[in-house]
């Protein structure tokens, strides 16, 4: 697919995420299906802090679709006043179950806890997030290692979708720990999905249009709901929304859904890169449990 001029009359090309989702998902399972035959039944563990209504919405989603895919999934829930102390316990103890192939933290936890120090208390081999600080590391110097789900889930979906990304411009805007670093990395690595030439930019610089409206491909990480509007985009460029806020439950893209008039391809409001994201957790854990880490 080329990146040319559109008229604003034009709605864009969607490029939905669930039939990427449901890809990965099938290979999933069908690695599954032979980790059982040879007795092994691969193990995805989640931990629950507190009450939250949506993170154990997530949590009931994640286990069920564990189910459904052949995996253990052990559940811990703290309650709400558990100690940093009685978080790491957990986390140890998981370490220390090799019957436990990967290990997810649901987030956000309580304030009083310090999310960035239990990560660091997880084995790295086991983060199926692919947020500790040793599994960034390996994502910086192209080393194997679990791959941020979000990020990972983006360059399938454009993948899938038959969007060209090696040597063009994209553009990210954000530059989180969770996405924006991690996806400009990713996408700049020499693989016949990525070698894009990547520019990250925030809402840190004042004129940041400037970058986006020359991206071929832009990507909206700022978590910002709404700040990508259709001035900012390039007639017939590729839009993907990957930053989200939460109004209760109401998801609040980044990205304007006036944005397809001028787009050439875009990502839908709902169903975008959620599903990919999901679906590359359940393959993080997949390959631990097949005694290999996740290739960058």
């Amino acid at each position: 697919m080329s990146v040319s001029s559109s008229s604003t009359t034009a709605t864009a090309r969607l490029l939905p995420g669930k039939p990427v989702a449901e890809r990965i998902l099938s290979e999933v399972a069908e690695g599954v299906a032979a980790l059982r035959a040879a007795g092994v039944t691969p193990s995805l563990a989640t931990v629950l802090v507190g009450d939250d209504d949506a993170s154990a919405g997530y949590i009931r989603i994640k286990q069920r679709q564990a189910a459904e895919l052949g995996f253990a999934s052990p559940h811990v829930h703290l309650p709400a006043s558990a100690s940093q102390a009685d978080l790491h316990a957990v986390l140890e103890e998981f370490n220390a179950d090799a019957g436990v192939h990967g290990v997810l933290v649901q987030h956000p936890i309580p304030g009083h806890l310090d999310y960035d120090r239990a990560l660091q208390v997880l084995d790295p081999d086991k983060d199926v997030d692919g947020m500790h600080p040793v599994n960034m590391g390996r994502l910086a110097l192209g080393l194997p290692g679990p791959l941020p789900c979000t990020p990972a889930g983006i360059e399938a979906l454009l993948a899938y979708h038959g969007v060209p990304v090696a040597g063009r411009e994209v553009v990210v805007l954000g530059r989180g720990a969770t996405l924006g670093r991690p996806l400009a990395m990713l996408l700049a690595q020499k693989r016949e999905t990525a070698n894009a030439a990547v520019t990250v930019v925030h809402t840190g610089v004042a004129d940041w249009p400037r970058y986006t409206r020359r991206a071929e491909i832009l990507v909206a990480a700022a978590g910002v709901p709404g700040i990508v509007r259709p001035e900012h985009v390039r007639p017939g460029a590729v839009v993907v929304g990957g930053g989200v806020r939460y109004e209760g439950r109401r998801l609040l893209p980044d990205v304007d859904e006036s944005c397809a008039q001028v787009a050439g391809a875009i990502t839908p409001r709902v169903g975008g890169v959620g599903p990919t994201t999901v679906a590359m957790l359940f393959r993080n854990a997949l390959r631990v449990a097949q005694g290999g880490l996740p290739g960058s």
